[in-house]
């Protein structure tokens, strides 16, 4: 099963940008430390009603002040939940970050996904390796495919181990941005659906691109090409999600919304509703965008 229509989201206690993963996220940058929470619960409050008006179950896990956790807002790069009951524990790089794996989160997620198998991969912190969960890496959960771009943040090691457990194919590649920084996270640059994969070709290595893309349209999806302009508008952090009506909804920011073309909004919207919940304040000073905030529940 690709998509669900059940998510957690985790409200934001003491929000902020984050020093520790600042050096190599290129998308956050400092801002108004005074009114970082106040603005960051106010997107956040406005992203929630809106999922829920469109029927898909949100679920809310509430962060707790201490021990601080600046990036609380972004769940879906410690943990994933799969179709069999099993429950993935991440390898994260910011030791600040480690911490979101709170006793009360943990507990939210059991009341909502029955926890058949857990795989806990955090001990690789202990060898500076990390995997950071479906940032680091797209699923193609039909096929068991894992598509996953190298970085600081995403070890071929850890994947690997994630991939033998789960019995996933690895697409292991490179990929930068337009100044020749590798991508940190994967789903900055992609984003999979039941039928089409967003995705900006022209950041992947050369040499790698042909194999990434003849595995996605080998799956039978139709590749929705886009520019360096929008990925760093966030158009590749978009998440597909069912619905009760039958129509799928695909999620993405305002900003991401607005960086695509006419034809691309046209073309998606004949296949999804599209959702654009406004993120400007997380995005700028968290560097994350809609897909990052939503960790599905399957």
């Amino acid at each position: 099963m690709q998509t669900t229509s059940k998510v957690l989201m985790v409200k934001p206690a003491r929000f902020a940008f984050n020093p520790q993963t600042g050096g190599n996220n290129a998308f956050s940058r400092p801002g108004r430390e005074s009114s970082a929470q106040e603005n960051a619960l106010r997107e956040f409050t406005s992203y929630v009603a809106l999922l829920r008006a469109n029927k898909i179950d949100v679920v809310i896990a509430e962060d707790t002040p201490h021990p601080h956790t600046p990036d609380s807002i972004f769940p879906n790069n410690w943990f994933s939940t799969h179709g069999d009951g099993t429950l993935v524990l991440y390898p994260m790089s910011a030791p600040n970050r480690r911490n979101e794996r709170k006793p009360e989160v943990l507990e939210v997620i059991r009341k909502n996904f029955e926890v058949r198998r857990l795989i806990d991969l955090t001990w690789w912190e202990n060898d500076n390796l990390f995997l950071e969960g479906t940032g680091s890496m797209v699923l193609d959960r039909d096929n068991k495919i894992v598509y996953a771009c190298k970085s600081y943040r995403t070890s071929e090691q850890v994947l690997a181990d994630f991939c033998k457990q789960m019995s996933y194919t690895p697409v292991f590649f490179e990929a930068y941005d337009r100044n020749g920084v590798a991508v940190y996270h994967t789903n900055v640059l992609m984003s999979l659906g039941t039928a089409y994969c967003i995705i900006c070709t022209e950041s992947i290595r050369p040499e790698d691109r042909e194999r990434v893309l003849a595995s996605i349209t080998g799956s039978g999806r139709k590749i929705l090409d886009i520019s360096f302009d929008q990925l760093e508008s966030f158009a590749g952090n978009m998440l597909e999600l069912s619905s009760p009506s039958g129509r799928p909804v695909l999620v993405m920011s305002a900003t991401a919304r607005k960086s695509l073309t006419t034809e691309q909004s046209r073309e998606l919207s004949a296949h999804y509703k599209l959702l654009s919940p406004q993120l400007d304040y997380i995005e700028t000073h968290g560097g994350g965008s809609a897909r990052c905030m939503l960790a599905e529940l399957f």
